[in-house]
């Protein structure tokens, strides 16, 4: 942590993103250089995974499903083009490079994902987080998220039965998603009305305490059912994020977020080999561009097809050229089952390393690089870059109006849908009431006389 703070500190003068920086200390102090003997790397693993559920508690605890309803076409439709280009661009990069079935599905699976935290950061460092592509970048982003607890248990699965067995993954697919919607069904209609009910009572030190015993008590029951402990404080951080005092959880954790995401990123800098760099050099360079290109390319055609303008696909598709964070959780998962090689870790680190450098300067080129498609573009391909100008103005007027008037959005209206054709309306009302209250009414804050 000493190494951490004065490396993050060098980091921020040369004003580079602080995830850099643990991943240097990490190297800088791992068993590598120093020593089994100084450093246990079995303490580093264990202290990698407290890490990681953390950090998926808190980007938990950042997803809206209000947010999801809101995107709608493009979040999905985005997604599904990113992470299925990315999955069948990956899974040919390693079979062309002699990776045999199994190390070619975990790379892909690294290579799908971009760094929430990375895209949030540079946008903010540029000065576009009002821009109108942030919204629906940050729904992707949070998709991915989810696609990526779901490919770890996919992953983990293939691994343990050491084959592919289409019937299995179904199964295994229809068995998660019962699960999940169960899970986050009964957290939805019991911990928040529980919480509500407890407001008056919980101060700081109660709330969050109550917040992490909830994480671990889901994270046994992930174990307890077979799924990953990761999941379970995904699946945590979502029903608390649609509780009257997600904002104020947040708040909360904030420190502890930054305190686990630093410690589970000096863990995975631990875990390089710096001589390893320099073998598999060519191997880091190939997964950069293939990472660069191919982000860009699904990025962009996934928005532009989900209905969003050509501009503001380019300005999507150009800031998610990053390997994210999930990509060392797969990376780390795939180590603790013993079924990749172990060049990969390091391989991946490093080009999420140059690709996280190069993300703020890629982004700058987005839309240089859209000025230079237009003006060079057909006729015909040039009509269809306005007429969707034209319509995604038109639509964010006709949103303005219905926001100022009684005009129900679409978030209403699927509430509203839901609540007509579900049998017991109690029972809805109370889920709509614990989602949705939150949102139409400012948090109180506790006073003297409630206290």
């Amino acid at each position: 942590m000493i190494t951490a703070g004065v490396v993050s500190l060098l980091f921020k003068l040369l004003k580079q993103p602080v995830v850099l920086g643990y991943i240097v200390a990490g190297i800088l102090v791992g068993p590598n250089l120093f020593g089994e003997n100084l450093v246990n790397p079995e303490h580093v693993k264990d202290w990698g995974e407290i890490g990681v559920l953390f950090v998926l508690f808190c980007i938990g605890l950042e997803f809206r499903l209000k947010n999801l309803f809101e995107s709608g076409k493009t979040a999905f439709v985005g997604v599904a083009t990113i992470v299925v280009g990315m999955l069948v661009l990956g899974y040919g990069i390693g079979r062309l490079s002699g990776l045999d079935n199994m190390n070619s599905l975990f790379l892909a699976a690294m290579l799908c994902m971009s760094s929430t935290t990375i895209v949030m950061k540079a946008v903010d460092e540029a000065g576009l987080s009002k821009a109108r592509f942030v919204k629906g970048a940050t729904s992707i982003l949070i998709l991915e998220d989810i696609i990526a607890v779901v490919l770890m248990v996919l992953l983990s699965n293939i691994a343990i039965n050491k084959s592919f067995d289409a019937v299995v993954m179904l199964k295994t697919v229809g068995v998660l998603a019962a699960t999940l919607i169960v899970w986050f069904i009964i957290g939805i209609l019991v911990i928040p009305t529980i919480i509500r009910k407890a407001r008056p009572y919980l101060n700081d030190e109660t709330l969050i305490i109550i917040s992490l015993g909830l994480c671990m008590g889901m994270v046994l029951t992930a174990e307890e059912a077979g799924f990953s402990s990761a999941l379970g404080a995904f699946v945590m951080g979502m029903v608390l994020a649609e509780t009257l005092e997600s904002h104020r959880i947040e708040q909360l954790m904030a420190p502890l977020k930054n305190v686990f995401a630093s410690i589970f990123f000096v863990s995975v800098g631990m875990m390089i080999d710096p001589t390893s760099l320099v073998t598999y050099w060519p191997s880091i360079l190939i997964v950069a561009v293939v990472v660069i290109v191919g982000m860009i390319l699904f990025g962009t055609l996934g928005c532009w097809w989900g209905g969003e303008t050509m501009k503001d696909s380019m300005q999507t598709g150009f800031s998610f050229v990053q390997i994210g964070e999930f990509s060392f959780i797969i990376a780390t998962l795939g180590n603790q089952l013993h079924v990749i090689d172990p060049a990969i870790y390091p391989i991946i680190v490093a080009a999420s390393v140059l690709t996280t450098f190069l993300t703020p300067y890629i982004m700058k080129t987005a839309v240089p690089c859209y000025n230079f498609l237009y003006s060079h573009a057909s006729p015909r391909l040039r009509s269809k870059i306005d007429k969707r100008e034209q319509e995604v103005e038109l639509a964010e007027q006709e949103a303005l109006t219905a926001n100022g008037s009684e005009t129900p959005g679409k978030s209403d209206k699927v509430l509203h849908v839901v609540n007509k054709t579900i049998i017991t309306k109690r029972i809805v009302n109370l889920f709509i009431l614990n989602m949705s209250e939150k949102d139409q009414q400012p948090a109180e804050q506790p006073t003297k006389d409630n206290k």
